[in-house]
């Protein structure tokens, strides 16, 4: 009688720890994300504003409390996006700008391919290590939506500024946005782009993990990540390509 041999147990890739993200990146990720959590919160407050003060308003001051919580978020908000730019000069090879703006053929191939695995057409994510091609391109719009949202919310800032503020300076930046209305509205779409922005990313970023299973998810708190050999070879050769 002769016997069927069991299958061979499925050998698991051999995976390296990479250091991806150093502190900065990772500090200014989540102070980036509870401000911009902070200032959402407070802006909905200012713009539609809720509470019924119990007793009179010079006693409560709940309006002047939320703007000056809004103010200090914007400040954490603005210094977290300014350190982050700086640090695509200054970081690793996987903060610089060249993970966000495809500087080589072979990444720009792969930001077709990632297109490919995020609509469903291919089931295993391309090799990565640090921000992927199509990814690092959604956060340089994500970054200018910042910028804009930041320089309109000064501007309307400085219409209430005392004279000696130094807030006063971004005055001049009403007539670049047609106003303090049409800036105000501006910055509300503004929110709600990042808002939904941060719906996706989060959707996201648990697809790739789930899919990649490189501890993409953890590594924003550990800097670590889970690759195999090939993958980081195949992201230093196309670097150079």
């Amino acid at each position: 009688m002769s016997t069927v041999a069991p299958p061979a147990p499925a050998v698991k890739p051999k995976l390296v720890r990479v250091y991806v993200w150093d502190l900065p990146v990772r500090l200014t990720h989540w102070l980036l994300a509870i401000s911009i959590t902070v200032l959402a919160i407070t802006g909905f407050y200012i713009g539609h504003p809720f509470l019924v003060a119990p007793d009179p308003a010079g006693q409560e001051f709940v309006m002047a409390t939320v703007l000056a919580v809004h103010f200090f978020a914007a400040i954490v908000f603005s210094l977290s996006e300014i350190a982050r730019i700086v640090w695509m000069f200054v970081g690793n090879r996987y903060a610089r700008w060249q993970q966000l703006i495809p500087t080589s053929k072979s990444r720009w191939r792969q930001t077709w391919e990632w297109l490919k695995f995020y609509i469903f057409f291919r089931a295993e994510t391309p090799r990565f290590v640090g921000h992927n091609p199509l990814a690092g391109l959604t956060y340089v719009l994500v970054y200018v939506t910042l910028i804009v949202m930041a320089l309109t919310g000064y501007a309307m800032f400085a219409v209430s500024a005392g004279a000696g503020s130094p807030m006063r300076i971004f005055a001049g930046l009403l007539p670049l946005f047609g106003g303090v209305q049409t800036a105000r509205w501006i910055h509300h779409v503004c929110m709600w782009l990042i808002v939904l922005f941060i719906i996706h990313h989060i959707s996201c970023a648990l697809l790739v993990a789930r899919a990649a299973k490189n501890a993409a998810i953890e590594s924003m708190f550990s800097g670590y990540r889970f690759v195999s050999p090939e993958d980081l070879a195949a992201e230093e050769a196309g670097s150079e390509r």
